[in-house]
């Protein structure tokens, strides 16, 4: 049995249709604040920023 940490699932949403498009985990210990990065939007069809979610 995995014991809890401090990883958290996530989710990312396209900053530019806002459509949620990846799930993830990051540390939340290491990471407090929302995380960004540029990830492909199917909905878009392009690279777009994405944004974490609750």
């Amino acid at each position: 049995m995995a014991k809890a940490g401090a990883r958290d699932k996530m989710t990312l949403a396209c900053e530019v249709c806002k459509q949620r498009n990846y799930d993830s985990q990051k540390n939340k210990k290491n990471n407090p604040e929302r995380l960004e990065m540029m990830k492909y939007c199917r909905f878009c069809r392009k690279q777009t920023k994405h944004r974490e979610t609750k």
